[in-house]
C-alpha cells in the first residue's frame, strides 16, 4: 500500500532528527519530494505511537508549535520530552525555534 510505504519514508527521516533538535511536518514532506503533504506526515506521525523509535515528539509545525502534543499520553508529554532535551517551550511554543530546527537531507 502507496501509504504505508510514505509513513516508513517518513519514520526513516523521524529517526535521523538529532536529539536536541527539531524539524516540521512540511520539512519532511519536502525532504520526500511530496511538498504539499505535510498533512499527511502528521498522519504518519499519528500512526507511530507505539513505535518507541520513532521521536515523533520532535516533529512540530512550520511555526514551532506543539500541535501534535493531543496525541501523546498525558497532557504535557510532548513538552516534557522537548525540555528533557535541553529545548524550552512556552505556550505550546518552541522558544528560540530556528536555533533547534534540524532541516532535514532531501531524498534522491
Amino acid at each position: 500500500m502507496a501509504e504505508e510505504n510514505f509513513f516508513e519514508r517518513v519514520y526513516v527521516i523521524v529517526r535521523q532528527i538529532p536529539f536536541g533538535k527539531v524539524t516540521s511536518y512540511g520539512a519532511i514532506a519536502k525532504a520526500l519530494g511530496a511538498a504539499r503533504s505535510a498533512r499527511m506526515v502528521g498522519w504518519a506521525m499519528n500512526a507511530c505511537h507505539n513505535m518507541d523509535d520513532v521521536p515523533a515528539h520532535r516533529v512540530v509545525n512550520q511555526k514551532g508549535l506543539l500541535t501534535g502534543k493531543h496525541h501523546f499520553d498525558g497532557t504535557n508529554l510532548m513538552q516534557q520530552l522537548l525540555e528533557n532535551e535541553g529545548i524550552k517551550v512556552v505556550n505550546n511554543q518552541i522558544v528560540d525555534f530556528e536555533k533547534h530546527f534540524w532541516k532535514p537531507e532531501v531524498e534522491s
